[in-house]
C-alpha cells in the first residue's frame, strides 16, 4: 500500500507543471472556469503524465434543473434536526428529485419509510462528523444503516492515522465499511476532510480509498475549518479517474457554487441548501 501511493504522489506532486494546473490563489478566477477554457492547464497535466483529463459532467451540455438536481444529496445534519424536520427534507427531496437526502444514523428508518417508491435515496452518514470511531463500530455503525433502509454510506476517515502515514489503518476501515456496503448493493462515499490536509495528503487519502473499493471521495464534513473548494474538487478528480466519483460537501450554498464544483469535476453536492441552489433563490427570496 504505501509504495503504491508514494509513487502517485511522486507523479502528482514532482513535476513542476502540476502548479499551473493546480492554482495557489482561492481567488483566482482562471482556476473557477472549466478546463475545457483551460488549454494551458490541461497541457499541464498531460506533460505531468495524465493519459486522459476527467472534466465534470457539465461540460459540453446544458447543466439542467433535472440533471443538476440528480446530482445533490439533500442535507441535514444538525444534531438538533427534529423528526419534523427530517420529515419535511423527505418531502423536499421527493418534490424535486433529488439524488438522496443526507441524514445521522437515527434518521435512516423514518427516511426509508417516506421515501419508498420516489427515487430518492437514504444516505446516511457514519463516524460521524470527526472520523475518530474505532474501525469495527464504523462498520457495524454502516451494517445497522443499511439494515435500516440506506442505501448509499458517507463514512469518515481517522483523519489523525492518515496524516501519521499509517495507511493501512485507514484502508483496512474504508474496506471494513465497503465490504458491507458491497453486501447490500450501496454506494459508499469516502469524506477525506480536506481542510485538514495538505495536497500530498489529500492525494493519498483518494488513493487509499479508491484501491479499498469507495464508490465516491468526499470533500468534507461540514463541520470542519473548510468546506469544499474547486482546487480540491479539481486535484481529487485528477487522482481517481473516472472510475470513483467525487462529492463536494460544505459551504455549497448557490447554484454558481454547484456549477463551479461540477465543472471541476464534482458528481455530487452535498448541501443543506438544496432548495435554494436549485432554483437559484428565485422563489424563495
Amino acid at each position: 500500500m504505501p509504495s503504491l501511493i508514494d509513487k502517485v504522489v511522486s507523479r502528482v506532486f514532482l513535476e513542476k507543471s502540476l502548479n499551473e494546473f493546480y492554482c495557489r490563489h482561492e481567488s483566482c478566477d482562471a482556476w473557477e472556469k472549466n478546463v475545457v477554457q483551460q488549454p494551458g492547464a490541461v497541457r499541464a497535466i498531460v506533460d505531468s503524465g495524465a493519459d486522459r483529463v476527467a472534466a465534470g459532467p457539465g461540460v459540453g451540455e446544458e447543466l439542467t434543473d433535472e440533471r443538476l438536481a440528480r446530482m445533490i444529496d439533500h442535507t441535514l445534519l444538525k444534531p438538533e434536526a427534529t423528526p419534523e424536520e427530517i420529515v419535511r427534507l423527505c418531502e423536499e427531496a421527493a418534490r424535486y428529485r433529488f439524488a438522496s437526502v443526507c441524514v445521522n444514523p437515527c434518521h435512516a428508518r423514518l427516511c426509508a419509510d417516506k421515501l419508498e417508491g420516489t427515487g430518492v435515496a437514504v444516505c446516511v452518514v457514519v463516524g460521524f462528523p470527526l472520523g475518530a470511531n474505532c474501525a469495527d463500530v464504523k462498520r457495524v455503525e454502516a451494517e445497522r444503516a443499511l439494515r435500516d433502509g440506506a442505501t448509499e454510506i458517507d463514512m469518515v476517515i481517522n483523519v489523525g492515522r492518515l496524516k501519521s502515514d499509517d495507511y493501512e489503518y485507514v484502508f483496512d476501515e474504508i474496506r471494513a465499511v465497503a465490504t458491507e456496503c458491497k453486501r447490500a448493493e450501496a454506494i459508499l462515499k469516502v469524506i477525506i476532510e480536506t481542510s485538514l490536509l495538505s495536497d500530498e495528503e489529500k492525494v493519498k487519502a483518494c488513493v487509499v480509498a479508491k484501491e479499498a473499493g469507495a464508490h465516491f471521495v468526499k470533500t468534507s464534513t461540514g463541520f470542519a475549518k473548510g468546506g469544499a473548494t474547486a482546487a480540491d474538487v479539481a486535484l481529487m478528480k485528477y487522482v481517481v479517474g473516472s472510475t470513483v466519483g467525487v462529492k463536494a460537501s460544505g459551504g455549497v450554498k448557490t447554484r454558481a457554487d454547484a456549477e463551479k464544483m461540477i465543472a471541476s469535476g464534482a458528481e455530487r453536492i452535498g448541501a443543506s441548501a438544496g432548495v435554494r441552489i436549485l432554483l437559484d433563490e428565485r422563489d424563495i427570496r
